[in-house]
């Protein structure tokens, strides 16, 4: 059988442009909207969409509801002020436009890039058996986020598809005279089309979680923890973790697929979110745990000027069975 070329293409979401690559042999294709903050809206596997499209794309941009594989930035999660000092200059997220999404006890959420325009693509080629697209978003050229989060830095995404691999590494470069805080990851929601959510199986390979108060922020304390593998079943999470040790994989699995996350670097916390309410589960990469802007002390990592942070993590899809 001839081999075929990958797939690297165009394709229309709910009227906003995508970018797709495809694999050479068609298995998987996963498609993103570099003018609505480079979010990954689909991965399809077999034509079989495995992201939880929730509100879905235009809802995404319109209320900031996350979906897909959204990037929080320049933080995840929560932040437990709208107003603070960190890295020596205040952040004001009551100057920030549009503003960051509130969670239900009020608190900012999930940062300010939320469906962004700005991005801009640098490339977006075949190679291997899958392909690369590279996009770039200067931070310092946007007075509307400067005024809120004072750092001048540019961010870049690159997502490599390669056969059955997708790793998306983000590079944030320090491009001021003040060093950049890094607290930021991303929220990939997944779901395994035609097999009910009790019989999903997960593997999260965890061994320490970070003791959240009741307004899902850090304590400062950590507990020892485990995660039986197996069946959903009636499990819900919103749990914060230390990564998995070695990279070891994130699993969810079920009718003849399986879906591996692995944090392969710059990534320390993971959170695991499986509501009661909505057919998803997400493993989250995060760079520093929740309200490390605030919080976070030694566990912030910071950048200096002219340096720069990359991290990487790799979604696998494999026929499983």
């Amino acid at each position: 059988m001839r081999r075929r070329s990958p797939m690297i293409g165009e394709r229309e979401v709910d009227g906003f442009p995508g970018l797709t690559m495809g694999s050479s042999d068609g298995d998987l294709e996963v498609t993103f909207i570099p003018g609505a903050g480079m979010v990954g809206c689909s991965l399809r596997h077999h034509a079989e969409e495995l992201l939880g499209q929730r509100g879905g794309l235009r809802t995404y941009v319109s209320a900031r509801s996350t979906m897909g594989i959204p990037l929080l930035y320049p933080w995840a999660n929560r932040v437990a002020s709208r107003r603070f000092q960190v890295a020596g200059r205040e952040v004001n997220l009551d100057l920030a436009s549009p503003p960051p999404s509130l969670d239900p006890n009020g608190l900012p959420i999930h940062g300010l890039l939320a469906a962004a325009e700005g991005w801009r693509v640098e490339r977006h080629e075949a190679r291997g058996d899958g392909g690369l697209l590279a996009a770039r978003f200067d931070f310092g050229a946007q007075p509307e986020l400067m005024a809120a989060f004072p750092f001048p830095h540019e961010v870049t995404i690159e997502a490599t598809l390669e056969g059955m691999m997708l790793t998306i590494a983000t590079t944030v470069e320090a491009s001021g005279e003040t060093e950049v805080p890094i607290s930021f990851g991303y929220h990939p929601y997944f779901r395994l089309p035609g097999v009910e959510r009790a019989d999903w199986e997960v593997e999260v390979p965890v061994r320490e979680r970070l003791t959240l108060d009741a307004e899902e922020l850090p304590t400062g304390r950590r507990e020892p923890a485990g995660v039986d593998g197996g069946r959903l079943g009636s499990r819900t999470f919103d749990d914060e973790f230390v990564a998995p040790e070695g990279s070891a994989p994130l699993v969810l699995a079920g009718g003849a697929r399986r879906i591996e996350v692995a944090l392969l670097s710059g990534y320390p916390y993971t959170q695991v979110y499986a509501p009661a309410d909505d057919d998803v589960i997400a493993f989250e990469p995060m760079t520093a745990p929740t309200d490390a802007l605030i919080a976070g002390g030694a566990e912030l990592p910071l950048v200096a000027p002219g340096e720069s942070y990359r991290a990487v993590f790799a979604i696998t899809v494999e026929a499983d069975g």
